[in-house]
């Protein structure tokens, strides 16, 4: 492969990796053709880009966008490597644990980089699934939010009746 080439190479990784913010490094190696495929589907349907790439290339693409942040994943670009992008932090994690199955131990969790933070080894990927994205959190803030408004309003709701007959009986006595 010519400088050329790897050069477009790692400035299109690098513009996937500034775009989707979230990316886990897996390995696929291993899944055969139909398995390969459906995990392409999976990953499509869920909006994850998955992307086959070679460990030095990502490696020199980290390096670029800001390598001091990276420096804690170098050591997992070994062997078969695949990168998986996501706009929302804990999609590829459900994704991962949703495929395997009984008889499937791959994709392999190797690292990701999630809401600026670092996860080494498939024995995060629990807690990567866990992980609650914006739009859920900014879903449970509004919920505890409104929560005391409705209870007020419920109060008031409920009793109307008793507030109604309470009014209606001091307006008779006068």
């Amino acid at each position: 492969m010519k400088r050329e080439e790897k050069n477009a190479i790692i400035d299109h990784l690098v513009e996937q990796i500034q775009t989707y913010k979230h990316f886990y490094i897996t390995d696929i190696g291993g899944l055969n053709a139909t398995d390969t495929s459906l995990l392409r589907r999976k990953c499509f349907e869920k909006e994850v880009k998955l992307m086959v790439v070679k460990n030095t290339l990502l490696k020199k693409a980290l390096e670029r966008i800001n390598g001091e942040v990276y420096e804690p994943l170098y050591g997992v670009l070994k062997d078969s490597t695949s990168l998986m992008l996501s706009t929302t932090g804990n999609a590829p994690a459900r994704l991962i644990k949703d495929f395997r199955s009984k008889d499937k131990t791959k994709p392999v969790l190797k690292a990701a980089f999630v809401e600026e933070s670092i996860y080494i080894g498939d024995n995060q990927l629990e807690a990567l699934v866990n992980l609650k994205s914006k739009n859920e959190l900014l879903g449970d803030v509004i919920g505890l939010l409104q929560s005391p408004a409705k209870n007020v309003l419920s109060a008031l709701l409920s009793g109307k009746n008793t507030l109604g007959g309470i009014v209606k009986t001091l307006s008779e006595r006068t």
